[in-house]
């Protein structure tokens, strides 16, 4: 796992190159909570994740950031990271929220191409 951090003003990109799972789990928490307390936008760029699994769900759904406040977004997608967060939140859309984590939430129903 490759971790690049990029901060502009109080927004942070955490870039990450590599399966999340839960051994690169701790240094992308760590590369979080590292984070100055300006910052209150966080955006996962993870264009380079080609796989994630349950924890990329931990990851993305139960942050931590240098704030409580910090907004936190994600890009990039590939198919089967977004297969993963898709199928969590029809399986349980109040705890999967997606629409304050994908600026553009794909429409119901929507399912990508098979893998």
């Amino acid at each position: 796992m490759n971790i690049t951090t990029t901060i502009d003003g109080t927004t942070a990109r955490i870039h990450a190159r590599g399966e999340i799972d839960f051994d690169t789990l701790p240094p992308l928490r760590a590369a979080a909570a590292a984070l100055p307390p300006q910052v209150t936008d966080l955006l996962w760029d993870l264009t380079d994740t080609p796989f994630m699994d349950v924890a990329g769900l931990h990851l993305l759904f139960h942050p931590t950031t240098s704030g409580p406040h910090c907004r936190t977004t994600v890009t990039g997608l590939g198919p089967q990271p977004l297969w993963l967060l898709l199928t969590a939140a029809e399986a349980d859309p109040g705890v999967f929220d997606l629409s304050r984590l994908l600026p553009d939430i794909p429409p119901p129903g929507f399912r990508p191409p098979a893998l």
